[in-house]
C-alpha cells in the first residue's frame, strides 16, 4: 500500500469514525496545552536554566567566568539571546500543535506537507543558529585574545609594544581563519577547491606584490629582532630622528625639522641602524684648536674642568680630554663627554654648552684658540735692472 492510499484511509478513517464534538474537545485541550507549553513552562525553564548555568559557572570557576559572561553580554546580550532560543522552542512547540490538529481534523496530507516544510527549514534554521554561535564565539574570543595579551605583556618586559600588537594580529587572524573554515564546513563547503584557488592567488600575489610581501616579511623580523622601539633616536641610513610608530608594514619617525619619514620595513632592514637610546647614555666629541705656543697639559686640565661645570654633561663616565692632530695653525684637542638619557635636545644643549664654557675658560685663563690666516704681499717691479754684455773682439772688413 502506498502513501498516499495510507493517508487516504487514515483520513477516512478520522472523519467517519470520530465525532466533531469530541475532534472539537481535542482540538481546545490541544490548543491550551500548547499556549501553556509556549506560553509559560518555556520561559520559566529558560530562565531558572540560566540562572542555574550563571551560578554554577560562577562557583566552577570563579571571577573568569564572570568575565566571560560580561564579554558576551558586550557583543550580544544575553537576554536577546535567550529571548531568541525561547521563541524558537515555542515556534517549535506550536508548529507540533498544529500538526496534530491537522491530523485530529483528517487533514494528514496536509500535516505531511507540513512535516516536509519541517524537514527542509530545520536544518537551515540549525546551520544559521549554529552559524551565529560560531561568530558570537570568536567575536567573544577574539576580545579574550586581546586582553590577554595585553595582560601577558604588562607583566614582562621582554615583549615591546610593536610585538604585542603584531602578536595580537597574528592570533586574531588565525581565529579568523578558523571561524571561516568552522562555517564553510557547516554549510557543507569544500574547503579544498578553495585552498587550491588561494594557492595559485597567492603565487599570483606574490608575484605582484613583491615589495610589499617583503615590507611583511621584514615587519616580523623586526619583530624578533628589536633593533629599536618606539620614542628611541635612531639613524637608518641616511634619516635620522625619534622612532613615532612601528607597523607590519613600515617604520615611521619624527626627524628634527618636526617632519614624519615613512620608510618601508624592507629597507629598514637592509640598511645600517645606529640606535642612539639603546644604552641610555651617549658620548659627544667636540674639537677645539689651541696655538702652537700654548701648553697642551694645561690647555687639557682648562677644558675638562670647562665641561664638568656644564649641568648637562654626566660625571660618569667623567669628561675625556686628548690632544689628537696637529693642525695647519692650531694642535687640536677632542673633548670627549657623555649625557643621559640620550635625546637630541639633550645634546644640543650639552654641546652649546661645552662650547660657551671651553671659549669662555680659555678667554679667561690666555689660551688662544687660533684660526687660519694668510699673509698677503706684493713685489715692487718698478725697478729695472741694466745688464751688462762685455764687447766681443774681432776684425771688421769692409
Amino acid at each position: 500500500m502506498t502513501v498516499s492510499g495510507i493517508t487516504t484511509r487514515v483520513e477516512s478513517l478520522l472523519v467517519d469514525g470520530v465525532s466533531t464534538e469530541l475532534r472539537i474537545a481535542a482540538s481546545l485541550g490541544i490548543a491550551l496545552l500548547a499556549v501553556v507549553i509556549a506560553g509559560l513552562l518555556v520561559p520559566r525553564v529558560a530562565t531558572r536554566t540560566r540562572r542555574f548555568v550563571t551560578g554554577w559557572a560562577k562557583g566552577r570557576f570563579g571571577d573568569s567566568a564572570s568575565e566571560t559572561f560580561e564579554r558576551v553580554d558586550a557583543v550580544a546580550p544575553v537576554g536577546v539571546l535567550i529571548t531568541i532560543l525561547v521563541r524558537l522552542v515555542q515556534l517549535a512547540v506550536l508548529s507540533a500543535a498544529t500538526f496534530v490538529l491537522l491530523v485530529v481534523w483528517g487533514q494528514i496530507s496536509t500535516a505531511l506537507q507540513l512535516v516536509g516544510l519541517g524537514q527542509l527549514a530545520l536544518p537551515a534554521i540549525g546551520q544559521f543558529v549554529t552559524t551565529g554561535l560560531v561568530l558570537l564565539t570568536a567575536v567573544v574570543a577574539n576580545d579574550f585574545i586581546r586582553d590577554a595579551v595585553t595582560e601577558y605583556t604588562a607583566n614582562t618586559k621582554r615583549v615591546t609594544a610593536h610585538q604585542e600588537q603584531i602578536l595580537t594580529r597574528v592570533l586574531q587572524v588565525a581565529l579568523i581563519l578558523g571561524a571561516v573554515v568552522a562555517i564553510f564546513s557547516i554549510w557543507g563547503l569544500d574547503i579544498t577547491s578553495l585552498l587550491a584557488g588561494a594557492g595559485i592567488l597567492g603565487v599570483v600575489i606574490g608575484f605582484a606584490a613583491r615589495q610589499t610581501l617583503g615590507s611583511l616579511l621584514a615587519g616580523f623580523v623586526l619583530m624578533f629582532s628589536r633593533p629599536f622601539e618606539i620614542g628611541d633616536w635612531v639613524a637608518i641610513g641616511d634619516k635620522e630622528g625619534i622612532v613615532t610608530k612601528i607597523t607590519i608594514m613600515n617604520t615611521i619617525m619624527r626627524n628634527f625639522d618636526g617632519e614624519h619619514v615613512v620608510i618601508p620595513n624592507d629597507n629598514v632592514a637592509n640598511q645600517a641602524i645606529t640606535n642612539r637610546s639603546r644604552d641610555g647614555k651617549l658620548r659627544i666629541h667636540v674639537e677645539v684648536g689651541i696655538d702652537y705656543e700654548d701648553d697642551p697639559e694645561r690647555a687639557k686640565e682648562i677644558a675638562r674642568e670647562a665641561v664638568e661645570a656644564v649641568t648637562m654633561v654626566e660625571s660618569n663616565p667623567e669628561p675625556q680630554v686628548f690632544p689628537v692632530a696637529f693642525g695647519g695653525s692650531a694642535v687640536t684637542l677632542d673633548i670627549r663627554f657623555w649625557i643621559a638619557p640620550p635625546t637630541p635636545q639633550r645634546r644640543w644643549r650639552a654641546t652649546a654648552g661645552v662650547v660657551e664654557g671651553v671659549k669662555s675658560r680659555f678667554a679667561t685663563e690666555s689660551i688662544s684658540i687660533p684660526f687660519p690666516q694668510r699673509t698677503v704681499s706684493n713685489r715692487d717691479t718698478t725697478e729695472t735692472e741694466t745688464v751688462t754684455q762685455p764687447a766681443t773682439s774681432g776684425n771688421i772688413n769692409d
